[in-house]
């Protein structure tokens, strides 16, 4: 089998959006390609030597701590080259992307998955053979400014198999979910506006799993807004337990302020969960509709209902409408387990897989002369 890298800043168990990709592709496709992934280790207990799920081999770098992400950009290329790979693949344009640059000699893939650096972009996007994104936007804003090659849209997804069980569990009549990283971009201070308006006449709880800086900023809030009795902060919870946090909520709230690819709208989504989204890019995207499904709102075009960021009147309208309304309950529920199967990690990963193909047909010779000219 040949050989494929990945090199991916940040692996569980700091695993976000871009870390999911750098972790499902490989599992989805270890029976057709010969993964290893190098990450940086970040953290003194992670082992410098590991697999992920018994079967990819996971190669950490750096001195555990925090600082290796600085690190990683530089140890990551020497332990490529001693893996001599057929294809370096990396995911996330700032550490990743830094080190594919020093990857010498090797057909190399980028995957863009964020809105929010725009360091060294220009000479990052410039590097590899193939480049795809997440998010059609950050497709046009790239390819505009900084990319001479045709950028491919291949979005994030779900591991739906681990969802199915989720989408069976009762759920619990007024529970209001949020997951993600408490930090200002994902809007829970917003959130946290919306739903003492909306649990002022109506029996609602909201349940906010995920940590961050503003952590105890937000609990303060919700106890100066009187709703501390009705909000539960329940911090990182493991992958399994977020699951059973997504089963048994019947509402999932998300206000984020600017996103690359919402993760949470689609795994919401898949475990049964109607949807309430912002109007922004990196969201907008992940939860439109499919055009030829039929059925009671077929004037919507998403498999969400969309607010507008910052407005929480209009997200606390929403929430009051999705829990008395149970015919929009059922059909936001019904569209969103649609949409979530299109973002089916398996799809997803036969996307990869394409680009992979015709990464191997490059003719690694006149790589090698293209390197030494540099």
């Amino acid at each position: 089998m040949k050989k494929i890298v990945i090199l991916s800043a940040f692996l569980s168990p700091l695993r976000a959006g871009a870390e999911a990709c750098a972790e499902e592709v490989p599992m989805a496709l270890a029976d057709r390609y010969d993964f290893t992934i190098v990450t940086a280790k970040m953290r003194a207990d992670l082992p410098r030597h590991d697999t992920l799920n018994g079967k990819i081999p996971i190669v950490r770098v750096g001195l555990g701590c925090t600082f290796d992400k600085w690190l990683y950009p530089f140890l990551a290329p020497l332990a490529v080259a001693k893996l001599k790979p057929d294809i370096v693949h990396a995911i996330l344009e700032s550490f990743a992307g830094f080190a594919l640059i020093l990857c010498r000699a090797s057909r190399k893939i980028l995957t863009c998955q964020t809105t929010n650096t725009n360091f060294l972009r220009g000479w990052i996007l410039r590097v590899p053979h193939i480049v795809t994104a997440i998010n059609r936007d950050l497709i046009g804003n790239s390819q505009s400014k900084y990319c001479f090659r045709k950028i491919m849209y291949i979005p994030n997804g779900v591991n739906l198999d681990e969802f199915k069980p989720a989408s069976r569990v009762p759920k619990r009549r007024g529970r209001v979910l949020f997951v993600g990283r408490l930090e200002s971009m994902k809007g829970v201070d917003t959130l946290l506006d919306a739903f003492k308006i909306a649990s002022e006449k109506h029996e609602l709880h909201l349940r906010i799993v995920g940590d961050g800086s503003l952590r105890q900023t937000l609990e303060q809030d919700a106890n100066k807004l009187g709703i501390a009795e009705k909000v539960s902060f329940l911090g990182y919870k493991k992958t399994k337990e977020v699951i059973e946090e997504y089963a048994q909520a019947e509402i999932f709230c998300g206000l984020s302020r600017t996103e690359a690819f919402g993760n949470v709208f689609i795994e919401a989504q898949a475990a049964g969960c109607a949807v309430i989204a912002t109007n922004v890019d990196g969201v907008r995207q992940v939860v439109a509709k499919d055009e030829g499904h039929k059925g009671i709102y077929t004037k919507q075009k998403y498999s969400a209902l969309l607010v507008n960021p910052n407005n929480p009147k209009e997200a606390a309208n929403c929430i009051v409408k999705i829990y008395k309304d149970g015919d929009l309950r059922t059909q936001l529920v019904k569209l969103g387990k649609k949409n979530a199967e299109k973002h089916d990690w398996k799809n997803i990963a036969r996307q990869y897989s394409n680009y992979y193909e015709q990464a191997l047909a490059l003719d690694i010779e006149s790589l090698k002369e293209r390197y030494r000219r540099m």
